[in-house]
């Protein structure tokens, strides 16, 4: 009986198999041969535990098969879904993911760019906040959420449209008097026409609208400052609030409780993202969902795209609404 090497190579998988080199390169390359033979291929890569050399195929290809990921952390519910879709997406391509978690750290994104470069990546996918960020044309980059250049794809999910759709959504509960509820940068960012969206829904369906507008740095604390000038006789003067985001729709809640405001019984909230809690898969509010699977996939299939001339500037992906409690339905 032959002696089984510690370290099998193809050509091991070969003999062991009984079929040509050709044959098992065809097999490991998803390439059609016949029944047979990939049967034999595979059961002799099962006995010999034979793992593909991802790094010696790199070579040959001129590819490491691997794509960073720069997204700001992974304790935002969010980012962490994201995350996983993308990493999936890969995998599904046989690439691999390396992550790099920047925390809003401008200098950080620089010089992960940096270290992505040395590490030979094929490619970048980038949820960044640097607005001078410097990329290498050599490495192909796709940015979510923001344009950063007229080569480089964004991809994003219908933020104006997910606005409009939850000022349409507290007209038709029954809200007459409602406020917009932001925290972030002055970076130009998709996300920003939410606002946009929201503002032209209230205008369509005539919403008294109040806006209130934090910048990075701000306490959220302040919103709650904010909803205490807009109290009287312990009620509030709004029925219906929107938060850019579902963390601050999360923290937004809280501060009602505190002030014995009900919800969604005195005042209705709807949020952004479409977070869910662990476990249960319910949401955290009612809210407008960004497909995150399919921003994951459109960004890997946009990055691994050999053409740049067919990549598109934009893409926006629709959002919908789901409802989590916070409204009145």
């Amino acid at each position: 009986m032959r002696k089984k090497n510690p370290t099998p190579t193809m050509k091991d998988v070969a003999l062991e198999a009984g079929v040509a080199l050709g044959t098992v390169s065809k097999v490991i390359n998803g390439l059609p041969v016949g029944e047979a033979y990939r049967l034999r291929v595979e059961d002799a890569v099962k006995k010999l535990d034979y793992h593909v050399n991802s790094y010696a195929q790199g070579l040959k290809a001129s590819k490491t098969y691997t794509a960073a990921l720069l997204i700001p952390n992974t304790s935002n519910p969010f980012f962490a879904k994201l995350v996983h879709y993308i990493n999936t997406a890969l995998l599904k391509r046989r690439y691999r993911m390396l992550l790099c978690t920047t925390d809003y750290d401008s200098r950080m994104e620089q010089e992960y760019i940096t270290i992505t470069k040395q590490n030979k990546v094929d490619g970048i996918i980038g949820l960044t906040y640097n607005p001078n960020l410097h990329l290498e044309e050599t490495i192909p980059f796709v940015s979510i959420d923001r344009s950063i250049g007229p080569h480089i794809p964004c991809v994003a999910s219908d933020n104006f449209a997910g606005g409009q759709m939850a000022a349409e959504k507290l007209a038709d509960l029954g809200c007459k008097n409602v406020a917009f509820l932001r925290v972030g940068s002055s970076l130009d960012s998709e996300p920003n026409k939410r606002k946009a969206g929201f503002e032209n829904g209230c205008l369509a369906r005539d919403l008294i609208l109040t806006e209130k507008i934090l910048h990075d740095g701000e306490p959220i604390s302040e919103f709650e400052d904010f909803f205490r000038k807009h109290l009287s006789d312990g009620k509030l003067k709004f029925d219906g609030l929107f938060c850019v985001t579902d963390y601050i729709a999360y923290e937004v809640i809280k501060m009602l409780g505190k002030m014995d405001i009900r919800v969604p019984e005195d005042v209705q909230v709807i949020g952004f993202d479409g977070v869910q809690a662990f476990g249960s898969g319910d949401y955290f509010c009612s809210t407008i969902v960004q497909p995150v699977s399919d921003i994951a996939e459109m960004c890997v299939e946009l990055l691994l795209q050999e053409s740049m001339s067919t990549k598109p500037p934009l893409v926006c992906l629709p959002v919908t609404y789901a409802y989590g409690g916070t409204t009145k339905e």
